[in-house]
């Protein structure tokens, strides 16, 4: 069931803009670097209203700690894919994959495949990577290609590099 309703703010990065969309219990549900926030709601929650508001102090907080910092902030940050329309098969388990994957790591697309159940399907994995509606808490910028290259990130791959450098990931 989709949440009643969501909340979309913003909030500044040294990576530029956050869009982030949260429920009515400050939960994250979506977040954006800079645009795509409200096609991608729309998207997992068809029926939920979008209505401007402020990010929740807890998660502007966390956000803050991260950026200041703080390798593991993230994991202290709430969120859900309740609800979701792609919260079931293979691209809820990559992007539950992602939750396991700690700051300063990173793997290639082929782990993430296996990790997810399916082994030899990087390409279906880095699509699946590639509609994560968490980009950052699920830490989409820590799966890398095969031979390390920083490859396919939806938020650039200028951000991805400083996101794998401000966590200290050792990039092969």
């Amino acid at each position: 069931m989709a949440p009643p309703g969501l909340t979309l703010s913003w909030l500044d990065s040294p990576i530029g803009p956050l869009a982030l969309a949260c429920d009515d219990g400050g939960v994250l549900r979506g977040l954006s670097f800079g645009d795509g926030l409200i096609k991608a709601m729309r998207r997992e929650y068809p029926q939920a209203v979008l209505a401007d508001g402020e990010t929740p102090a807890a998660l502007a907080r966390t956000l803050a700690a991260y950026f200041d910092g703080d390798r593991e902030a993230l994991t202290r940050a709430p969120w859900s894919l309740d609800g979701a329309a792609a919260g079931d098969g293979f691209q809820a388990r990559v992007w539950r994959a992602l939750a396991e994957v700690p700051a300063g790591v990173t793997i290639s697309y082929g782990e993430m495949a296996k990790r997810a159940g399916e082994p030899g399907a990087a390409q279906a994995a880095g699509v699946a990577l590639n509609r994560n509606p968490i980009p950052l808490v699920l830490a989409c910028h820590r799966v890398v290609g095969a031979d390390g290259a920083l490859v396919g990130f939806g938020g650039g791959l200028e951000r991805k590099g400083w996101l794998l450098r401000h966590e200290g990931a050792l990039l092969i």
